[in-house]
């Protein structure tokens, strides 16, 4: 292994983990350098069986055992410092012992992420990371074969939606959408029926839609704020409302995907 020890912050190729704080990557749309952090090394462990490449390895001491073969397999940097060190680095305290810096994979293009596709979520401007993480762990674990995002959501490859996806943004295949005058062409084009999950007094209950559910579904979530811009709607073949009760009017975004999703998973 090519171990580095650092014990400040001035060590050549360290770049690639300073300020790694939410408050920093919000203001990013896409990370310089075409990379993305990995923590933990269960979800380093997912990079690299889904092909992704590292360029290097941060750890603390004690960790450098759990990453020890695939330093050897990338003959890659391993960073190794204490916490007080490695804190003062990235922000945040390593308490997950790992972090990979990776090489971001291209994006593929629409029609190549939904070819096969039969139920794919398309996530509309999410701000927030953790929502898009949670979103991917139930798109992984309910059945849907794809996850679409809108030119202005969060990144599903910063570390914050990583970690809380379990390491899912990895696993389920996803791709950016264009802006919706051109990404309805597309979607139409393959023949999925458009549902936005929304509040709107013309929408159908979900149950009632998952009884006879189309066979190629987008399902269309919105931003945790507004909810779902104009375009989405009009772009939507249904619009489609969760029942609620107790002047309850809507779940966070998360919650909604996973209840939406269980409801038309495949039967």
């Amino acid at each position: 292994m090519r171990i580095i020890r650092i014990d400040d912050l001035t060590a050549s190729g360290l770049e690639d983990y300073a300020r790694l704080t939410d408050v920093v990557l919000r203001r990013l749309q896409e990370p310089a350098g075409g990379l993305y952090i990995a923590e933990s090394t269960k979800v380093i462990t997912r990079a690299i069986e889904a092909g992704h490449r590292p360029r290097s390895f941060l750890v603390l001491e004690k960790w450098l055992s759990e990453i020890g073969d695939f330093a050897e397999r990338f003959g890659v940097p391993v960073y190794v410092g204490d916490d007080s060190v490695l804190s003062a680095l990235t922000g945040f305290s390593l308490h997950r012992g790992a972090l990979a810096s990776m090489h971001r994979p291209p994006l593929a293009a629409v029609n190549e992420v939904i070819a096969d596709a039969r139920r794919i979520v398309i996530l509309e401007d999410l701000a927030d990371h953790t929502n898009v993480g949670a979103i991917f762990r139930a798109a992984a674990g309910l059945g849907a074969d794809a996850v679409l995002v809108t030119p202005r959501c969060a990144d599903p490859f910063y570390r914050r939606s990583v970690r809380v996806s379990m390491g899912s943004v990895l696993q389920v295949p996803w791709t950016r959408l264009p802006e919706w005058r051109d990404a309805r062409g597309i979607l139409k084009a393959a023949g999925f029926h458009i549902a936005a999950l929304a509040l709107d007094d013309a929408a159908v209950e979900l149950d009632r839609f998952a009884a006879e559910p189309p066979e190629r579904l987008a399902l269309v979530l919105g931003a945790e704020g507004d909810g779902l811009s104009r375009a989405a709607i009009e772009a939507a073949d249904s619009v489609v409302t969760i029942p609620m009760s107790r002047g309850v009017d809507s779940l966070n975004v998360a919650a909604a995907s996973a209840v939406a999703l269980w409801e038309l998973r495949a039967r």
